[in-house]
């Protein structure tokens, strides 16, 4: 079966850090573009981070310079550090697989599919 699996989500205070990862099944993580999502209560999903088939990196402005997302084709995961975590960084982190690479620069959501479960992140004052 083809899908995603997140983990690695959690509880932290502000300023911490977590690192959650994206688990490929069913297909060769290396020809595909990975991204990360994540949506807040009562909002829309919201582009973070992806990373392309060849390795470029896209972020979106509101963790620029604090998130990373890097990936293991060995081991099908892709990984997304966040570091200097904030309260308005809480909510349901999901990743998707890129149709192809082209929206992984556009972090545009309806480019992705493939959604895993996603993980909880909540950080606390």
């Amino acid at each position: 079966q083809i899908q995603l699996h997140e983990s690695g989500g959690g509880m932290v205070r502000a300023g911490g850090s977590l690192r959650l990862s994206c688990t490929a099944s069913g297909f060769d993580l290396d020809a595909w573009a990975i991204g990360w999502f994540r949506q807040a209560p009562g909002k829309g999903r919201e582009g973070v981070g992806c990373i392309s088939s060849d390795s470029r990196t896209y972020y979106g402005e509101s963790v620029e310079g604090r998130f990373a997302v890097s990936r293991d084709n060995a081991k099908r995961t892709v990984y997304l550090e966040m570091n200097s975590l904030q309260p308005e960084d809480t909510g349901v982190y999901y990743c998707g697989r890129d149709y192809s690479d082209y929206g992984c620069p556009h972090l545009e959501s309806v480019s992705f599919h493939l959604w895993g479960q996603g993980a909880q992140v909540a950080v606390q004052v």
